[in-house]
């Protein structure tokens, strides 16, 4: 029997957690999920996981394609990556650490994450824990889905281009993205309004209260982090998770946390961090419900790398042997994440007005 509530989140039960059967060599592509954190517990076998803090995000390689709702993937396949195709990657730095029964993972927000089955039957249990970041999170992944749509669904059919994830079953239309978009948008403002409104209440704790209202208007208004919000942003990954609620979350003396240790440079190419066995924070899924099968995987790892390309026209280019550019690479930069959250930022500001 596994409670949730053991872990500060009371209320959560089987219909908010996902079963993970996987076999050895099963693995999820590196990924970020794109709303709330993720407490996974390891029942069975061992995983292991290869984490990037957010950070990272610019050295991975983001890509959109395949698509999936909520979900970033790497460009690179970070078990054997391709440094001449991501040479960023080098940047990256890894914590590595191994999953083994009775054992779990916190995932913070946004963290990315590539895990791997180590043993021939694997088990673990995952629930994704709800954040007041999600309600933005939603109109950013909106914009996505409209841009994505819209652009690819204008190709030519016969391209034979994959790229919806098997998970979504077909591309949406215009209308209903838009629709889509509008909803989230309105869900964001009602969180706001909700959240000036209870703020304007008196409460017991004011301080821990005022110090998070603070620390978020802030950064709203300079349009960076005060020093005394890092430690929730930073190091847990929690954006608008109030300070006191982490001060009470019951986690016990036996949560250890991995420490970053410099290593020399993994097969991976990135400064590898691993822990030492001892830990609580280990790996997940040998296959992200929701996420790519092995089979998959393998052609977003190498998308870009070891597909050929067509090449532009002697006399279309000044150069005849450059690389001709893909729809592919116009919505890798047009909804790369950082685009994207600073497009929902203008259009949260324009309707705001």
């Amino acid at each position: 029997d596994i409670r949730w509530s053991d872990f500060g989140f009371p209320g959560r039960s089987g219909k908010e957690s996902t079963l993970w059967i996987g076999s050895e060599g099963a693995n999820t592509p590196c990924h970020l999920d794109s709303y709330g954190c993720n407490l996974v517990l390891q029942v069975q076998g061992r995983k292991r996981w290869h984490l990037f803090p957010p950070g990272d995000t610019s050295f991975l390689y983001p890509t959109r394609i395949p698509y999936e709702e909520s979900s970033i993937f790497s460009k690179v396949n970070v078990a054997n990556p391709d440094l001449k195709c991501f040479p960023e990657f080098r940047n990256t730095t890894a914590y590595v650490v191994t999953l083994s029964p009775g054992q779990v993972l916190l995932v913070p927000r946004h963290w990315w994450h590539y895990v791997e089955s180590i043993d021939p039957v694997t088990v673990s249990i995952n629930s994704w824990i709800e954040l007041d970041a999600d309600h933005e999170a939603r109109v950013e992944e909106a914009i996505t889905r409209l841009l994505v749509c819209a652009i690819k669904s204008a190709e030519n059919p016969s391209d034979g281009d994959p790229w919806l994830n098997p998970t979504e079953v077909e591309a949406t239309s215009h209308e209903i993205n838009l629709q889509y978009l509008n909803k989230a948008v309105s869900a964001y403002f009602k969180c706001q309004n909700a959240s000036v409104s209870e703020q304007a209440r008196p409460s017991s704790t004011v301080t821990e209260q005022r110090t998070s209202a603070s620390c978020k208007r802030k950064k709203r208004e300079a349009g960076s982090e005060p020093e005394g919000c890092r430690l929730l942003t930073h190091e847990f990954g929690f954006s608008t998770f109030k300070a006191e609620k982490l001060q009470k979350i019951p986690f016990g003396p036996h949560l250890i946390q991995v420490l970053p240790q410099s290593q020399e440079t993994s097969l991976m190419g990135a400064v590898a961090v691993e822990s030492d066995g001892r830990d609580l924070l280990h790996e997940n899924e040998g296959g992200h419900f929701g996420k790519l099968h092995h089979t998959r995987k393998q052609l977003v790892m190498s998308n870009d790398c070891e597909t050929p390309v067509r090449q532009m026209d002697s006399d279309s280019s000044p150069n005849a042997s450059q690389t001709a550019l893909s729809t592919n690479d116009l919505l890798d930069c047009l909804v790369n994440p950082h685009v994207i959250s600073l497009v929902a930022r203008l259009l949260l500001e324009r309707t705001r007005v």
